[in-house]
């Protein structure tokens, strides 16, 4: 009689594209933090072409300026996107999946830490500006709102993905995000709250740590494939 041939050591995980993508934005992001941190930044230039520009814009509409307000500070605010992370959290609990529950709650809480790590750690000094534009002495780096609408949007596509939902709604979801992630980004321009250099920054990290975030649970669950069966 001949033995049963052993199945074959699981092969490990390849490098997906969604890791490929968070190491390119994490390269980038450390750059510009290098390049912030030194006081130095090819887009700083830039940062005050736009900055004079949006600024002589806004004095002159004190309507569209109100507007803005609202936005970032309701409709786009970091902690309106942290209660929406709070309740998927919440549903992913009550549903069973206790581990992508703590998995995305723990995602959001780190690029919370990270955020504000980074702001406390980074200043940089620009014009003090009056009313409407807000008078803030130091421009954060990175941006918490632009940095929490992409980790958060992106948690959240990424759970509706996993759940499989409809086309319709997924095109749906995917053009709230990009308008929203967007939207954060021109308005804090508008209000001179940031540079460019800061937007942009806190879409780096944000798209970083959502991309890490993905890879790491999928690297999780095909370990976890590959043990189950083992232990039956």
């Amino acid at each position: 009689m001949h033995s049963p041939v052993p199945p074959p050591p699981p092969s490990p995980p390849s490098r997906s594209p969604v890791l490929g993508a968070g190491i390119v934005c994490g390269c980038l992001a450390l750059m510009l933090l290098v390049l912030v941190a030194l006081r130095w930044s090819p887009l700083m230039s830039l940062d005050r072409t736009v900055a004079d520009a949006l600024h002589r814009r806004a004095v002159a509409e004190p309507g569209l300026v109100h507007i803005n307000r609202i936005l970032t500070d309701w409709v786009w605010d970091p902690w309106t996107m942290r209660v929406l992370i709070a309740v998927a959290v919440v549903m992913l609990w009550w549903r069973g999946a206790r581990m992508l529950a703590g998995w995305v709650a723990a995602t959001s809480l780190f690029a919370t830490l990270l955020q504000q790590g980074l702001k406390s750690a980074v200043g940089r000094e620009r014009p003090q500006w009056p009313n409407p534009v807000d008078s803030a002495h130091y421009a954060a780096f990175p941006s918490g709102h632009a940095m929490t609408a992409v980790v958060s949007c992106g948690l959240l596509l990424w759970l509706l993905h996993r759940h499989g939902v409809r086309r319709r709604v997924w095109h749906v979801a995917l053009a709230v995000a990009w308008v929203s992630v967007i939207g954060v980004g021109v308005t804090r321009l508008y209000l001179g709250v940031h540079w460019m250099t800061d937007v942009l920054g806190g879409w780096l990290l944000g798209a970083t740590v959502v991309a890490f975030s993905i890879a790491g649970f999928a690297r999780y669950e095909g370990r976890q494939r590959v043990t189950l069966p083992q232990r039956s």
